[in-house]
């Protein structure tokens, strides 16, 4: 089951990032995180910048409403995501399943 806090501004989402994968793509729940593949390294923020793509695109949102709250240099992140509510989050996940 996905670590999902719900906020008075949305939701913290827990991730685990895998950059330098073959490509961009949500692999699925580990560990109580979800777990996302991209493409690019993790140099200079890239791979935060490809996450936060990935997601947006996803969730069908902007992605100004992705912000990384912790573990912005490490695999493991809390992303708030702002104007969405677990149940849409949920919805959206499941449809990419």
């Amino acid at each position: 089951m996905l670590d999902i806090v719900t906020t008075n501004s949305g939701v913290i989402l827990s991730i685990r990032t895998q950059p330098g994968s073959s490509k961009n793509r949500i692999i699925g729940e580990y560990g109580g995180r979800l777990k996302l593949a991209v493409t690019a390294s993790p140099e200079k923020g890239k791979a935060n910048k490809a996450v936060i793509e990935l997601l947006a695109d996803t969730l069908r949102i902007h992605e100004s409403s992705i912000h990384i709250i912790s573990g912005e240099t490490s695999r493991d992140k809390r992303l708030l995501i702002e104007g969405l509510v677990l149940q849409d989050l949920k919805s959206l996940l499941n449809q990419q399943a």
